[in-house]
Formats: structure tokens, C-alpha cells, sequence
């Protein structure tokens, strides 16, 4: 089974891979006669098709309901927003929509690349189209009108007018967020007119490697959302990337329409440190250095726009983000970022103390499960790791007399199983952590065999919803042996393993056709329920959590749903009476200026991600722009007042205050949930009969 840490550095590395439209720079325009596919091409779907009928945990089959989701995700993957095909194309396209398993079957794949040259020739026609409406200018901003940004769940449109329409009020929006980000008429019009052009460009340099990479991956993706599949060329520029070190902004990045989108920010990096860029914020433009002219990336392919981003430790990079708190069309800003190394003591766990209810809490942070493979296979018998460090920060904690302890796992997205294993381990006596069903039935137990138990004291663990993989695990162990309480909001839901196949391995001349990602088994709690989907669901649930629903496993497509199997013996080691503890909870937050902060702003994210229409408007727009900031000005100064502080008279005045380092958060705002967590456990412990927080 591959390895947690192995397993995460190659998603995340992978996240900024797979899905982008031309992996790298490419100078020449394929012509369309070779947009067919070659030889090799139909051996490797073969291939693919019969390791995943053969090893996918899944055991997919492929029949007319599989061709049916496979021909939706091709055209999805083409076209996202429905801004290119007609209605009438997609009826041309029907004729296939039950044919796909055989073709894929026998290594049919024309379907393929004749929607994907009806694609490009709409997209052709539609940047032309948009071209001329640049060069009009005869855009009436006062005209009552609106644009839907969101096509996701419209219709397609009827015929080519009404596609025409819909690019017509597409270039008069991008003209009027240009507009209201402050830029002159001529620099709007040059920077669209490169935007579309490149946009053109683009879809006229992707080959026929990368038609098939993206049509196998329809396949491999209505399968389920952690398969897919690299091209030979793709899997080279992979290792190339896994080579280097992880050195830059410290972000991992996806495609999302035509933008780049943060998806999560790791720990301890340069983005994380300055506290200005977060998960949800899309990124529109990137300069070099200080002084660098900001070049316009909408529509670039991802890995064009990570290697912008990219450069040497020490250097500048200045990017143009819309943030998520504004919406897809609110207005832009710009930050600042020195590029770093990612090191590991920067994801290291550390400590303090915070005292509430008259008691004193040690709070240990952990951003990742980590362990130093390199050091260990070395001989090194000081190789730094999670669970060693976690170890001597217990001990010190214990030294001052704590009451209790709160593992604060909040946007901790895994690690080393291991680890997983063996913290828990610091917490029970001995006996199952975990268990893995692999694709063939067979059910593993991973066990903690270690019979000391480090800290036997009152245990929080707090999570949130972007809690994922070893730290469900560890979560679930803790919850199924009633050793702490769970608090915060559901967690992420990935409960699945994944392994990388080479390909060439089923080739009769061993030749490189590139590699698969591949489901092979699922992770399941010591009582049975699968961590997968649902996640790890808390004791305590905070209000924040409305909204996790469309986060996580669970919004994604063909995702494995959740199920349980057999439990495995384990020791029950306490009990949680969650009622009192729950109502006590909600009063006191009810009059808490910190919890109300998180749950206006919840509420205004919610209702921002809810929005699928903006006015064009230019008053309206505006107005909306200065009415959202207002209210979000006013959510910040409320907090600000209640614990003291001056009032900001822009939000950009101190943008820096959503740091984690308590001397650059004088809000607080990252000790809301650890304070509450704090109340929760000292409410916990007046419940209990008298427990010492030493260990025996």
C-alpha cells in the first residue's frame, strides 16, 4: 500500500498536473487532420480499461450506464460552463452516448476526437465573435440586464445567436470588472483582447496526446474522483516536478472554468505565513518582483500559470487575486509574496497554553502528519516525526500543570499513515487504529502495539472541514475509543488509498504509455463506519459547519459513498454525555463576539457561493461591490470593538491580522475555536469524576 505521505505529495503534485490544458508551453498550432488517434492510443485505453476492471477498488463494470456518465464528464470536461456548444451539438453528439463502453472496449476512439474538433472550431468562432465586440465599443452600462457567470446547471444554449447573446453580455461583464478594478478603456480592451486570443491559442496547441488524456479521464473520473490517468509526456514533467524542491508560494492550485483557483494553502509556507491568500481565492494575474508588469492569466492552462508563479527562494512574485470573500466579480487585489522553501519544521507541531474557566489547556497545533522517510531508510534514529515531537510537547505541557490537552488538527489534509498510527497510540494503551479493505474483499488491521500510554489526561481534538485522510483517522480512533471529544465541523471525507500504476508493465514491448492513478482500497473506523464521504463527524458540532455539505468527498462527483463493515474489537476507554455539554455550548456562544464573526462571515461565504447571476449594471454592480465590503468592514470592527481594538476604516488597512501567529492576530480570530474547545473541555471535565492530566 503506498504511504500517506507518498500518497499526498503526489495528489497535491498531481492537482496542478492532470487537469490543465497543455502541461507545458507549447509554441506550434496542431493541425487539425492530426487531432486522430494513434495506435498507441488504442492499446493504452485497452490497457487502462482492464486494470480498472481488474484492480479498481470499485470493480466498475462498463456498460451503457457507465458510457452515459463518461460521454456528460468529456463534454463537461470540454466545455464546464456551457459557453461553446449548442443545444444542437450536443444532440449531433447523442448518437455516442450509449456507444462509449464498446469503444473503449475495442479502442474505438473517433468519438473522442471529432467532438473535440467540433469544439474547437466553436471555440474558434466565439473569440472571434468576441474580438469584434472589443472592437465595437458600444456597450451601454445602464441598460438593465444581467449576466449568469454560473452556467454550471443552465440549459445549453439553443442555437448559435443565442450563444452569440450570451458572449455578447460574457465581454460586456469581463469590460465592466476591468472597469470597476479601475483599468482605462485602452487597457481593458488590450487585455482582453490578449485574454480571448490566448484563450484561442491554447485550445488550437493541444495535441492528440492530450484529446485522448482528457477523454480516458471522462472515464477514469465517472468512475471515481481519485482514478485518472497521465500521458507518457504528463508522467515525465510529473517526476521532473517531484524532483524539485517544493519551492515557491507554498499553494496548491486547480483549474476551476477558466480560472486558477487556490485549493488549499500548506503549512508553513510563504502564502500561509503572510496570511493574505486563502483556499477558494482565484488568481487573475501575476507579476514578477516589485516593479514587474501584471500579466493577465484568465484562461491560462494551470501549469502556465504555476511556473509564472514559481521561481527562486528570496525572489518577489505579485499576484491579482479575486478573493473568495468577494465573490467570482468582486473587486480584485493585489499581494505581495517573497518565494521560500517549504521546510519540514515549518509544518512541525507546536504548543501553548491558554487559560480559561480557571483552568490551563495545552493546545497542540499540528498542520500535517509528517515523518522524515529520507532520514529513517539513513539509519537515522533521531529522524524527526510527527508522533516524536507531539511526545516532548506533552511532556512539556504536563510539566506546567495543565488541565487538559486540544489537538487542534483544523486544515491538517494528512500524511503519513503511520503517523496516523502511532499518535494515536500516545493516547490508548494498545490495539486497532484503523482498518484498509483492499479491492479483493481483504480486510487489514492497523494496530498500535505499543502498550504506553503518553497522556492519559482530559483530550479535545478539533477539527474542520478541511480535516482530511490521516486525520479522520486519527479523529475517528479517538472518538470510537471514547478517549476525547470531537469538536468543530465534519471533516474533509477521504477515506480511500490510492497506488500509481506504470502501464508499460501490460505492454507486449514494455514501451512507455504513461501511468494511472488508481483506487485500490478504503480506510474503515475500529467500529466499522468508513471515514469515506460522510467523514468524521464531531462530538460538538460548531454553527460554521452549514455549508461543509457542498465540501469536501461529498460534493464531488461518482465519490465513493459511504459504508461500514465488520467492527474489530476494541477497548472502550470513556463515555461523552454530549447533551449538557452541547447546550452549555450554545449559550455560551450566542453572546460570544468571536463565534458571531465566524458565523456572519459563513453566512455571507454561503450566500456568495449561492450567486450564479450580476447585474450589468455598472451603478447596481457598484453598488453591490460597496454594500459587500461595507458589511464586511462592519463584521470586522464589531470584533475589533469587542476586544479593544481601534476600528479599521478599510478592510485592506490591516489585512494581515488573519495570521496564526498570535502577535499578528490581535483579533484573534485563529483562537475563536481553540478558546471555545477550551470551555468545551472544562465543561467535560466538571462532568467527570477527578482526572489528573499526568500520565500513569
Amino acid at each position: 500500500m503506498m504511504k500517506f505521505k507518498t500518497m499526498q505529495r503526489w495528489i497535491l503534485a498531481f492537482a496542478m498536473l492532470v487537469f490543465s490544458a497543455g502541461l507545458l508551453a507549447v509554441v506550434k498550432e496542431v493541425p487539425e487532420e492530426q487531432l486522430k488517434p494513434t495506435k498507441e492510443h488504442r492499446q493504452t485505453a485497452l490497457i487502462v480499461n482492464q486494470v480498472l476492471q481488474r484492480y479498481h477498488y470499485r470493480k466498475p463494470k462498463l456498460n451503457d450506464e457507465l458510457s452515459s456518465r463518461i460521454f456528460d464528464k468529456y463534454i463537461e470536461s470540454l466545455d464546464p460552463n456551457k459557453s461553446f456548444f449548442t443545444r444542437g451539438d450536443i444532440q449531433s453528439f447523442e448518437k455516442y452516448r450509449y456507444k462509449l463502453d464498446e469503444a473503449i472496449a475495442h479502442g474505438w476512439l473517433e468519438p473522442a476526437y471529432e467532438i473535440f474538433r467540433r469544439f474547437r472550431h466553436r471555440v474558434d468562432q466565439q473569440v472571434a465573435w468576441a474580438l469584434e465586440l472589443l472592437q465595437k465599443n458600444d456597450f451601454d452600462f445602464s441598460r438593465k440586464e444581467s449576466y449568469r457567470f454560473d452556467r454550471e446547471d443552465a440549459p445549453w444554449a439553443d442555437d448559435e445567436a443565442a450563444l452569440r447573446e450570451l458572449w455578447r453580455k460574457r465581454v460586456k461583464n469581463d469590460i465592466l470588472n476591468l472597469r470597476l478594478a479601475g483599468k482605462d478603456e485602452k487597457k481593458i480592451r488590450e487585455t482582453l483582447e490578449k485574454r480571448y486570443k490566448t484563450l484561442r491559442r491554447r485550445v488550437h496547441q493541444l495535441d492528440a496526446d492530450e484529446v485522448f488524456q482528457t477523454f480516458l479521464n471522462a472515464y477514469t473520473l465517472s468512475i471515481e474522483p481519485h482514478t485518472a490517468y497521465m500521458s507518457p509526456e504528463r508522467s515525465e514533467n510529473f517526476d521532473i516536478s517531484m524532483r524539485l524542491s517544493l519551492q515557491g508560494i507554498g499553494a496548491v492550485l486547480s483549474s476551476k472554468d477558466e480560472y486558477t483557483e487556490v485549493q488549499k494553502v500548506v503549512p508553513g509556507g510563504p502564502a500561509d505565513k503572510g496570511g493574505q491568500l486563502k483556499p477558494g481565492d482565484r488568481i487573475i494575474g501575476v507579476a514578477q518582483g516589485r516593479t514587474g508588469e501584471m500579466e493577465d492569466v484568465v484562461g491560462w492552462p494551470l501549469q502556465d500559470v504555476v511556473e509564472k508563479i514559481r521561481g527562486p527562494k528570496g525572489t518577489v512574485v505579485r499576484l491579482n487575486v479575486l478573493p473568495k470573500s468577494s465573490g467570482a466579480h468582486g473587486a480584485a487585489r493585489e499581494i505581495t509574496i517573497v518565494r521560500d522553501q517549504i521546510k519540514l519544521e515549518d509544518q512541525a507541531a507546536k504548543s501553548k497554553i491558554i487559560e480559561v474557566d480557571g483552568m490551563r489547556f495545552g493546545v497542540i497545533e499540528l498542520p500535517a502528519f509528517y515523518r522524515d522517510f529520507r532520514g529513517q531508510a539513513a539509519g537515522q534514529k533521531d529522524f524527526r516525526s510527527t508522533t516524536r515531537d507531539v511526545r516532548k510537547l506533552i511532556a512539556e505541557l504536563q510539566k506546567q500543570k495543565v488541565d487538559g490537552i486540544i489537538m487542534d488538527l483544523r486544515n491538517n489534509g494528512g500524511g503519513s499513515l503511520t503517523e496516523a498510527i502511532e499518535l494515536t497510540g500516545l493516547f490508548i494503551p494498545h490495539g486497532p487504529v484503523v482498518q484498509v479493505k483492499d479491492s479483493q474483499g481483504r480486510v487489514e488491521v492497523e494496530r498500535d502495539t505499543d502498550p504506553e500510554e503518553v497522556y492519559t489526561g482530559p483530550l479535545a481534538v478539533l477539527v474542520n472541514r478541511n480535516s482530511a485522510s490521516a486525520s479522520e483517522i486519527f479523529a475517528a480512533a479517538i472518538q470510537d475509543y471514547g478517549r476525547g471529544l470531537i469538536i468543530g465541523e465534519p471533516t474533509f471525507g477521504k477515506g480511500t488509498v490510492q497506488t500509481l500504476v506504470e502501464l508499460g508493465q501490460f505492454s507486449r514491448d514494455k514501451e512507455d504509455l504513461g501511468r494511472l492513478r488508481l483506487t485500490i482500497a478504503q480506510f474503515f473506523r475500529v467500529q466499522g463506519g468508513s471515514t469515506q464521504n460522510r467523514g468524521v463527524v464531531p462530538d460538538i458540532v460548531f454553527p460554521t459547519a452549514s455549508g461543509s455539505e457542498e465540501h469536501g468527498e461529498r460534493a464531488l462527483d461518482h465519490a465513493l459513498p459511504w459504508t461500514r463493515i465488520d467492527a474489530v474489537d476494541h477497548e472502550k476507554l470513556g463515555r461523552v454525555e454530549v447533551a449538557l455539554l452541547q447546550g452549555r455550548h450554545e449559550k455560551r456562544i450566542r453572546k460570544d463576539p468571536g463565534f458571531q464573526f465566524l458565523q456572519d462571515q459563513n453566512q455571507a461565504l454561503n450566500e456568495i457561493n449561492d450567486q450564479k447571476e450580476v447585474s450589468l449594471v455598472e451603478k447596481e454592480r457598484r453598488k453591490e461591490w460597496e454594500a459587500r465590503e461595507k458589511r464586511a468592514l462592519e463584521r470586522r470592527n464589531r470584533l475589533r470593538a469587542a476586544r479593544g481594538l481601534e476600528p479599521l476604516k478599510t478592510l485592506e488597512e490591516d489585512e494581515d491580522s488573519f495570521h496564526d501567529d498570535e502577535e499578528e492576530d490581535p483579533e484573534g480570530i485563529h483562537r475563536i475555536w481553540q478558546e471555545e474547545a477550551a470551555h468545551i473541555l472544562a465543561d467535560y471535565i466538571r462532568q467527570q469524576a477527578p482526572v489528573t492530566a499526568q500520565a500513569r
